[in-house]
């Protein structure tokens, strides 16, 4: 009994496709061979939704003692670059994966796959058809209507076989033709509905160069890349489950290796869009600056902001793996980084929106330095040193002249202690022509300073601050979210840009920070005290420093 339950635990533990996996080794399938690919296809930046899709394709792989490809499925010679090739494989890395030796292009396979789909011809399987793509798109029906058999499907294998030559060779102009497979016009899958296995493309592939004129279509290359490669399990999102008839009608008449397909939902996260093609109309239409601007979903985006790897695996994991598509609170997710940084980040001290505070009865030229912990949640990470001196920066919304009951800065005849330094009690102001206040001025307790134990009275409230004469300059971005709406995409009735925040980023130039950071490079991360987690953006140099906000020390979107 207690060794049933130990195996039912562990049963529940594992996911859907674990159990897959487990029962076909149990069964002896494959020889307990577990072999994954993740097949990108490069035409875009990777998101965090494709970075679930290659956690579970390495993980898996990593877990079971086996293998996983990366291969490219470049197909498409008008839409794929190679910059999005190396940025993809960027991206894999900087999550910790390695593909080792086997790095594979669908583009290896052209020749092959030529082959196969004259073996499927030489079966009266395929045949070349000249309908224009709207009218194969026509004479397909509708889901509850049966398709309409092309004028050319019954055409010779011996006829076929020397057109398929004749649009290898390029002997025929663009659109002329397509090679189509010969299943079931009256399928009620319509992908089964004699889909097009190539088309006619005078085009420069990176790869190849103008060596093809025809390029096979994605659902004809991907399965048989899969058994070309010897893949045991082709793990796809939702969207493919329908499209498993075709690879598996493909396998059965070429007799070839039986990769397994097995589908997962996808990763929805609210107020993004999970789109390339979307993704890459904002990067065209100038909404963000490029694929790696940090309101992008893109991992280019989101390490350029500060995300780290063990976050987005954390909340992947924490995530799951599911069958039915839901969309996943985007809190979630900056909750993952902003548990990964307070445990790694060091604290230092940054004004935002600064007003000067002179501390009347501090001697004029002294300097101080105060220490000052580096991380409490780490004693590793030891301390440093801060300047302190007669003036320093806080932030303009710590002082108020006139403050709420609730308000616990700094205020006329009101004490508050300055981080890691004095107690100091505010005293007076000075006001600019518009009434606007430019400096606060006060007096500190000389024996309050941090760690002293002669200070007996409570103090509420402690501030920030940086010193005026050691303060260094700095750019700070602020980021919200790219979206208004939890679900921009799901409108039928609105476009998605529609529902685009306009205060989506916020540029602070006048910014003041500790001197420790004059050394802070890309992609360094920090917490700024009662800021949040910020990092240094790839802009920062020895002239200008420019931060990014991360994440805030806690989500106070919902609470606008």
């Amino acid at each position: 009994m207690a060794d049933n339950s130990i195996k039912a635990e562990e049963s529940k533990s594992l996911n859907f496709i674990e159990l897959f996996i487990e029962e076909d080794i149990r069964e002896g399938k494959n020889e307990d061979r577990v072999h994954t690919r993740f097949p990108p296809e490069p035409n875009g930046y990777l998101h965090i939704g494709h970075a679930k899709a290659f956690c579970l394709d390495f993980g898996l792989a990593e877990k079971y003692g086996g293998k996983c490809n990366l291969r490219f499925d470049d197909t498409n010679p008008e839409k794929e670059d190679v910059e999005y090739v190396d940025a993809i494989k960027e991206d894999i890395q900087w999550l910790g994966f390695d593909w080792e030796d086997r790095e594979y292009y669908a583009s290896d396979y052209f020749d092959e796959l030529y082959n196969f789909a004259a073996m499927l011809i030489k079966k009266s399987k395929a045949y070349v058809c000249h309908l224009s793509a709207e009218d194969v798109s026509l004479g397909r029906g509708t889901p509850t209507e049966p398709g309409k058999p092309s004028p050319y499907r019954n055409r010779s294998i011996e006829e076929n076989l020397k057109l398929f030559e004749q649009m290898k060779k390029g002997e025929l102009p663009d659109d002329t033709c397509t090679l189509r497979a010969k299943i079931d016009m009256t399928s009620p899958n319509m992908h089964m509905r004699d889909p097009i296995l190539y088309r006619i493309l005078l085009a420069h592939l990176h790869r190849t160069g103008n060596v093809w004129c025809i390029y096979p279509m994605y659902d004809w290359a991907h399965g048989q890349s899969d058994s070309i490669e010897g893949i045991t399990y082709s793990l796809c999102t939702l969207e493919f489950e329908v499209h498993r008839p075709l690879y598996e009608w493909f396998i059965s008449e070429l007799g070839i290796f039986p990769s397994r397909q097995i589908e997962f939902a996808r990763l929805n996260l609210s107020y993004t869009i999970m789109s390339k093609r979307k993704l890459l109309q904002l990067v065209e239409a100038g909404h963000v600056n490029g694929w790696d601007d940090p309101r992008m979903p893109t991992l280019s985006g989101l390490r350029r902001r500060g995300y780290t790897p063990d976050s987005i695996r954390n909340f992947i994991n924490t995530v799951g793996i599911a069958k039915r598509n839901n969309i996943i609170d985007v809190a979630l997710l900056e909750f993952a980084v902003r548990e990964d940084l307070n445990k790694k980040a060091p604290r230092v001290m940054a004004v935002l929106d600064p007003i000067k505070l002179i501390i009347d009865n501090y001697p004029d030229e002294k300097v101080e330095e105060l220490e000052t912990i580096n991380n409490p949640e780490d004693e590793s990470m030891g301390t440093r040193q801060m300047p302190f001196c007669k003036e320093v920066y806080i932030e303009r919304n710590d002082f108020m002249e006139d403050p709420p009951k609730k308000f616990f800065r700094l205020a006329p005849g009101r004490e508050v202690r300055l981080k890691s330094a004095y107690v100091i009690k505010a005293e007076s102001v000075e006001k600019d022509e518009n009434g606007n206040i430019t400096v606060v001025h006060c007096t500190f307790d000389p024996d309050s300073k941090s760690g002293s134990s002669t200070i007996t009275r409570k103090i509420k409230g402690t501030l920030h601050w940086v010193s005026s004469r050691h303060a260094l300059d700095a750019e700070v971005r602020l980021y919200d979210r790219l979206f208004m709406d939890s679900d921009p995409d799901g409108h039928k009735d609105k476009d998605f840009m529609e529902f685009l925040n306009p205060d989506s980023l916020s540029i602070l130039k006048n910014c003041k920070v500790e001197p420790s950071l004059v050394s802070a490079r890309y992609p360094d991360q920090f917490q700024f005290q009662r800021l949040g987690y910020f990092n240094c953006d790839k802009d920062s140099n020895e002239v200008k420093l420019v931060f990014n906000r991360t994440v805030g020390l806690r989500d106070t979107w919902s609470k606008k």
